[in-house]
């Protein structure tokens, strides 16, 4: 499972490891990364050096950067960079393009889109309406906690999506439901 989380701070980040350190976070003890229980710093180095290319992260000292001293929208990058990176079967992604130009937000759409046609399941759980429409195989909307309604993005308009997560509207529960 991969997960890009809401508070890249809280959740996301050590923020007083380097730019390297957090993006091997959740693989150091692999083969790849290690030998006989030793880091092998090297393949750190050009991982997180690939890394940081394919994604655009931009930081002063490169790998060596400081998490703390990077920008939101590059302590971002490294994050999705991270997750999206690694084999997963499920991705859950908080508000995944929080921070981000414009540019960098296509192509992360296009990374999301492209991890679930490679077969993982994808939560998408973003406050971006044109996110969600352009994102989505099908959309559930919660208010105080509950499912008020499911749609198709194909077929279901903003303002009729924007009643539900007012609470002003709420789909009938199926009877086999109750």
């Amino acid at each position: 499972m991969s997960h890009i989380p809401e508070d890249r701070h809280k959740h996301g980040l050590v923020l007083d490891y380097s730019l390297e350190e957090n993006l091997v976070l959740q693989r150091y003890f692999e083969a790849d990364f290690q030998k006989n229980g030793f880091i092998r710093f090297d393949a750190v180095r050009a991982y997180a050096d690939r890394l940081i290319g394919e994604y655009d992260v931009r930081s002063g000292q490169g790998p060596l950067t400081s998490a703390r001293s990077m920008s939101g929208g590059n302590q971002q990058k490294a994050i999705i960079a991270r997750e999206l990176d690694r084999e997963h079967k499920l991705l859950i992604a908080v508000q995944p393009t929080r921070g981000l130009d414009v540019g960098a937000i296509e192509s992360i759409h296009r990374r999301i889109v492209a991890s679930r046609d490679a077969g993982a399941a994808v939560l998408l759980i973003s406050l971006e309406l044109d996110e969600v429409m352009n994102l989505s195989d099908r959309i559930l909307v919660m208010y105080e906690g509950e499912i008020t309604g499911e749609f198709d993005p194909k077929t279901v308009s903003m303002q009729e999506l924007g009643l539900y997560m007012a609470g002003a509207k709420r789909q009938k529960k199926e009877a086999s439901e109750k």
